[in-house]
């Protein structure tokens, strides 16, 4: 039987080249952290995910809980690091699990010999994938905006997202107006308020850009305001998408059965990793609602590739990060169709040029 022998990880920082932000947060540093499963077979299993907040602290509890267990054992190792009593219920270390899972069905999937969506089931090979930009920066104005935009339609994307919440709402739906009247109506376009919003500004934003017929709202209230959501969704058409800060099975069970949202965002690098995504997955199967998960396309591939109610993939572009694409040997490209194919060969598919990265360790 083969045995986990080490865990190790890294973490790497930099600034990124110019700040971005959001309707809440400002951006002005990237990060990755890296997890490596040690086998006494010399087989091993990587992960590497942009992160922030990724508590090295973790690292030696959740080691001790893995060394001597077989890396094959995912559901049985998942439960044994996930107790609330001892490491909370949906924090930070539920965000080291995510990690840690990640990296033993990478393990699981060169052994297999198989690709990650092969081994979880298979279902296509292509993805639609929209574009995520159209954040605030410095400087620019709604004649950048557009620019960007139109930038994204020409790569053949058929769908692209902006960010919302961080002007008044007269502003933003100018913004919203402006991105509109530049992409056309046959490109989709949603918007992303960060959960910037209370929900009775959430009401007043939706009916004003309800005519320039957003494909849905993302977080447009902070995560646990579910009754906010709900008043949301009884006063407009707009589809509301929510999930990015849930995590586990459990929370999203309780966000899905309050009823109003039609798309969840599940970003397995944080709710759970993959054992727990294909079970959200089926959950949100069983209630007719679909998938466009926040988060790495590197990793979220993967997985759309294996389940029927995938909508689209969140594909992040080199400008906001360059060193990231840099450092990854085989960074996921879009097709000219604005599809991302789905990895075919076994693994997470994250190998890294370290040398790139060196510079910028922090631990490990």
């Amino acid at each position: 039987m083969m045995k986990i022998t080490d865990v190790s990880a890294q973490q790497y920082k930099w600034k990124r080249s110019k700040a971005i932000m959001n309707g809440k947060h400002t951006y002005s540093t990237s990060s990755m952290t890296t997890l490596t499963i040690h086998t006494d077979e010399g087989i091993t299993g990587f992960a590497a995910i942009s992160a922030i907040n990724y508590k090295m602290d973790y690292l030696n509890n959740f080691r001790e809980l893995l060394i001597g267990e077989n890396p094959l054992d995912t559901e049985k190792l998942w439960q044994k690091m996930w107790v609330p009593k001892i490491v909370g219920r949906r924090g930070l270390s539920t965000r080291f699990i995510s990690l840690i899972d990640l990296a033993l069905w990478d393990l699981k999937s060169k052994l297999a010999n198989l690709p990650i969506s092969k081994l979880l089931g298979g279902y296509r090979d292509k993805i639609p994938a929209y574009v995520a930009g159209g954040y605030y920066e410095e400087g620019s104005g709604l004649l950048e905006l557009a620019k960007e935009m139109e930038e994204y339609v020409s790569w053949g994307v058929k769908c692209v997202k902006m960010k919302v919440g961080g002007l008044s709402l007269k502003e933003d739906a100018l913004r919203v107006k402006t991105v509109r009247e530049v992409i056309g109506d046959d490109i989709n376009l949603l918007v992303d308020a960060n959960c910037a919003y209370t929900f009775y500004d959430a009401i007043r934003f939706a009916e004003m850009i309800e005519e320039y017929h957003p494909f849905f709202f993302e977080e447009p209230v902070a995560p646990d305001d579910y009754e906010g959501m709900k008043r949301l969704a009884q006063k407009t058409t707009i589809p509301i998408a929510a999930g990015e800060n849930e995590l586990t099975k459990y929370g999203f069970r309780d966000l899905i059965n309050q009823g109003s949202v039609s798309i969840i965002n599940v970003d397995a690098c944080i709710g759970g990793g993959i054992t727990e995504f294909m079970k959200i997955a089926a959950f949100a199967q069983a209630h007719h609602i679909d998938i466009s998960p926040h988060g790495p396309q590197e990793i979220h591939a993967h997985l759309l590739g294996a389940i029927p109610n995938a909508l689209m993939l969140e594909y992040y572009p080199p400008k906001f990060d360059e060193l990231r694409y840099r450092v990854f040997r085989e960074p996921m490209l879009l097709n000219s169709d604005g599809t991302v194919t789905v990895p075919t060969r076994p693994g997470l598919c994250t190998e890294l040029i370290l040398d790139e990265l060196k510079p910028f360790q922090v631990y490990g």
